[in-house]
């Protein structure tokens, strides 16, 4: 289950859109199950020259190697700000994943090394390249983690993040260990 944080401001908060929100958030993890975290900020704007009251609806989604924030344009009905913001991450959140679905089927960046170091209880691990260097990588970016052990080949591609490149996308590398 994703973990969903809200913050209601200047309203009186409301269980009913407080589920409004969570029921649309456990959608976005089962549309993209990377979602790591959502933070909600619904809030009344206090200062406009408006009639009535707007409410402005904030989100912001952490998903690996990126976070996606939206606020959204006011509305007069709660539930419409809302339904707008939603779809706003919606839109980004499918832009993410083509981008990271594009990424993987470009095969001339893909890289070949060895498990150096696992640490499972952590969840991460490091890969030594062909290139002699270190590639640290998140557990959740390996396919059959269940089967990895330190030594095994993979295949992987990298990105770079704000603390340097990292490797994604990893496979583990089948040989035929038929003797000749």
């Amino acid at each position: 289950m994703l973990p969903v944080q809200i913050t209601i401001r200047d309203i009186p908060s409301s269980p009913a859109i407080e589920s409004n929100i969570r029921k649309r958030a456990e959608k976005l993890h089962q549309f993209y199950n990377r979602v790591s975290s959502c933070r909600v900020v619904v809030e009344m704007m206090q200062k406009h020259k408006h009639q009535g009251k707007l409410y402005n609806v904030k989100i912001d989604l952490t998903v690996p190697g990126k976070e996606l924030v939206v606020t959204r344009k006011f509305d007069q009905d709660i539930y419409v700000a809302i339904r707008d913001s939603f779809d706003a991450i919606v839109r980004q959140l499918e832009e993410h994943s083509k981008k990271r679905r594009g990424h993987v089927k470009t095969h001339d960046n893909v890289m070949h090394g060895h498990v150096a170091r696992l640490i499972p209880k952590e969840g991460y691990g490091f890969i030594e390249g062909m290139d002699s260097n270190e590639y640290y990588f998140s557990l959740t970016n390996v396919r059959g983690l269940e089967h990895l052990s330190i030594g095994d080949a993979v295949e992987f591609t990298t990105e770079t993040f704000s603390d340097g490149r990292q490797a994604v996308h990893i496979i583990k590398e089948r040989h035929n260990n038929h003797a000749a």
